[in-house]
């Protein structure tokens, strides 16, 4: 499956992606914000089997994210806990290839993954946690139509100390509404 803008292209993951994944896991400045899964270091070994049976997940969709002039992966995102009796879902996203930070990716990449999520998928609500100490992310997230729901207290910690985290969400509804207005 092919997700195509003016910047990325999105596609299934695969075994063949270990490389740049084991990369990503051992750059701490990549995978400061990331999931706990990223605070220890991970084998090559690992994140193969990890990507081997990735796509075979009904709770969670991941996408390869692709510069579209190269065709390399920068990067992953998707929808994880994906609840069908609640229809919804935990958006999440790791742009591994520093060279691609700061250009505006982040956020078309989260719009094409939350419209895939409630146009595809059918989800009623997205929603998403942001370190409060990542401002890029919270603009990003922002920028692509999430809206501040309140704060996790000292829910995540980092570099030796307990850190707030920002949830953000987006309804089906709110979603549609700003489509139609633009």
């Amino acid at each position: 499956m092919f997700l195509i803008t003016n910047k990325v292209e999105l596609r299934s993951l695969d075994i063949n992606d270990s490389a740049e994944f084991y990369a990503w896991s051992c750059d701490r400045e990549v995978t400061q914000f990331s999931l706990s899964s990223y605070a220890y270091p991970q084998s090559k070994t690992d994140i193969s089997t990890w990507l081997s049976s990735i796509n075979g997940n009904a709770k969670c969709v991941s996408f390869g994210v692709c510069c579209t002039e190269t065709g390399k992966l920068i990067g992953y995102a998707g929808i994880a806990s994906i609840s069908t009796l609640n229809r919804c879902g935990e958006y999440f996203i790791l742009i591994g290839d520093k060279s691609y930070w700061g250009k505006g990716i982040g956020t078309e990449v989260t719009k094409v993954i939350t419209d895939y999520g409630f146009n595809t998928l059918g989800l009623q609500r997205i929603e998403l946690t942001a370190y409060a100490s990542n401002p890029s992310a919270i603009r990003a997230y922002e920028n692509a139509g999430y809206m501040h729901e309140g704060v996790k207290r000292q829910s995540g910690f980092r570099n030796g100390e307990f850190v707030d985290k920002v949830m953000m969400a987006v309804l089906a509804a709110d979603w549609n509404r700003n489509l139609t207005n633009q």
